[in-house]
């Protein structure tokens, strides 16, 4: 089977489900996990879903998923606003990289209309919620079948 496609989340995303749900709405972290295997499963995909608050993690991910992924989905969260060290590890990853958002971020307050992970990625999904991530696997798998 092929190399699984990597769901990476940054801050704040374990609070799903209780966190500001008019913005970000009422699913779970779990549930989305959820939500993403059996995207993936249906198109003969599997994802290794990860989260973490800690930019470092999130770096040494990317770079893992630069021999071990097919594809790699981020949602750095607070830091696509702010990382360099996050566009510096996805610049190196040569697999493709969809970048999603659950909450429109060009609605949002100013700062966070500056995606430092556009600038690595493939494309960006934002503001349509748990369907971006779905999205986003269809966008993988797609790019992965075309190379």
């Amino acid at each position: 089977m092929a190399n699984p496609i990597y769901i990476l989340n940054g801050p704040n995303l374990n609070l799903l489900g209780s966190r500001e749900p008019e913005v970000y709405g009422i699913e779970t972290l779990v549930d989305l996990e959820q939500r993403c295997v059996r995207k993936a499963q249906r198109l003969g995909r599997t994802v290794d879903f990860r989260q973490s608050n800690t930019e470092g993690d999130l770096v040494g991910w990317i770079q893992e998923a630069r021999t071990n992924a097919s594809g790699l989905i981020v949602n750095a969260g607070a830091y696509t606003h702010t990382s360099i060290a996050i566009l510096d590890a996805l610049l190196a990853c040569k697999v493709p990289i969809v970048e999603v958002h659950l909450s429109n971020i060009f609605t949002r307050e100013p700062f966070r209309h500056r995606s430092y992970v556009s600038q690595a990625a493939k494309g960006v999904i934002c503001g349509l919620g748990g369907l971006g991530y779905e999205l986003a696997i269809e966008a993988v798998a797609a790019a992965v079948s075309d190379a």
